[in-house]
């Protein structure tokens, strides 16, 4: 946040404890990280930073709205799925919860990093691949770590229908589904249940036809 601060030229604010300082810091350099047209590249991995370890969800977009705006979103979320790869726990929650806020809508005139004359380029928001990749990892996450907060924040995350994941991913997702069925947490237990339930309806409504039922 301090780093975020510096390269945003906003001088430091009064001390006060840890957390209210942080968050003081935060609400100071928000107007000047959407006011800058061209932010440098020092300014990405620091922008990253703090929205992984921001451990607010609200507050995180403060940090990933502007380094979506300036740097694109296929660059912020390739940088949020590299967090979700290698990081630690708390690194791994704090990239699920800045992956929500990077799908923040963008408008011309809410940043002048947006593009010259208000247009932008659409390759920087191109994401179709980038998402199946975060659908991946997500998944070996869930059946890779040890950590049972890990497991519950990567899977409940992601949808519970099977038409969400592209069909290189079908093994993978059914191998999890096997897994969250029989899992000890009720949760992941109800989101196998609701990708069953939601996998099963097309067949109903095919019998149903079959049958003249409505």
């Amino acid at each position: 946040m301090t780093e975020v601060a510096r390269l945003a030229g906003v001088g430091d604010v009064a001390p006060e404890p840890d957390d209210r300082h942080a968050r003081r810091l935060a609400h100071a350099v928000r107007k000047p990280l959407l006011e800058r047209a061209s932010p440098p590249e020092e300014w990405f991995a620091p922008l990253m930073a703090a929205a992984v370890y921001d451990p607010d969800p609200s507050f995180c977009r403060w940090f990933v709205e502007p380094a979506v705006y300036a740097f694109g979103r296929r660059r912020v979320m390739a940088a949020l799925v590299d967090y979700l790869r290698t990081g630690t726990d708390t690194e791994r929650a704090g990239a699920m919860r800045a992956w929500y806020c990077a799908h923040v809508p963008l408008h011309a005139d809410r940043s002048p990093a947006y593009g010259p004359g208000g247009v932008r380029d659409p390759a920087l928001d191109e994401t179709q691949d980038i998402r199946a990749v975060w659908l991946e990892t997500s998944l070996r996450v869930f059946a890779e770590s040890t950590d049972p907060q890990t497991c519950h924040r990567a899977l409940l995350g992601l949808p519970a229908s099977r038409s969400a994941y592209p069909p290189s991913l079908r093994g993978l997702l059914e191998s999890t589904l096997a897994s969250a069925r029989a899992h000890s947490d009720p949760y992941i237990r109800r989101w196998a249940t609701a990708a069953d339930r939601e996998e099963a309806l097309p067949e109903r409504g095919r019998s149903s036809r079959r049958r003249g039922l409505p």
